[in-house]
């Protein structure tokens, strides 16, 4: 899929402009809320997801130079807040030595937290069924579910095989179909 004229224009202008702000804030501006809840969906909290869509475009602002346009802008920018997202999870993990169950409690018990929480909702069903998938999943669930994302374009994002992403997503559905049904 080739890039949008617009993204192609403003990495064009960061890299060969003298301002690189005025380009970088349009680019923040265009795709921050996207980012920000494709986030939120990974690690639920609030505060964690801004520190990581904070962190993700403190990287994007290091490394847009180099980027080599040989797959979407938006492409490249949920590779990279996906891969801030689960090493997130993954710090989480380490820091709080605690087993994969207690990782899915904490989670859940972040969304039980909401104020806006009903357990008797389906889409709180939801969110609890995704957060008890394992990350790759979770990530190929949210990426192709919300977000609507081709195969083909979430291999670039994951780096992974169409294929293992078909079988993932088709794994996650099914966990959450029989949660759902049990719950």
């Amino acid at each position: 899929m080739s890039q949008s004229s617009e993204d192609t224009d403003l990495v064009f202008q960061f890299k060969n402009g003298k301002n690189k702000d005025l380009p970088f804030t349009q680019i923040i501006k265009k795709y921050q809320e996207r980012l920000y809840w494709h986030i939120r969906r990974m690690v639920v909290d609030h505060e964690d997801s801004n520190d990581i869509l904070q962190n993700m475009f403190i990287k994007v602002w290091k490394n847009l130079d180099n980027f080599r346009e040989d797959s979407q802008l938006y492409t490249w920018l949920y590779r990279i807040a996906t891969n801030e997202s689960l090493t997130f999870i993954e710090q989480q993990k380490k820091r709080n030595s605690i087993s994969l169950s207690d990782e899915e409690s904490t989670f859940v018990n972040k969304l039980e937290a909401d104020q806006n929480f009903d357990a008797n909702k389906l889409e709180w069903k939801l969110q609890i069924a995704i957060q008890k998938l394992p990350e790759k999943q979770k990530a190929v669930f949210i990426l192709r579910y919300y977000e609507e994302m081709p195969y083909e374009e979430m291999s670039r994002v994951l780096e992974t095989s169409e294929g293992a992403l078909k079988a993932s997503y088709h794994h996650a559905v099914k966990k959450i179909e029989i949660f759902i049904l049990n719950n």
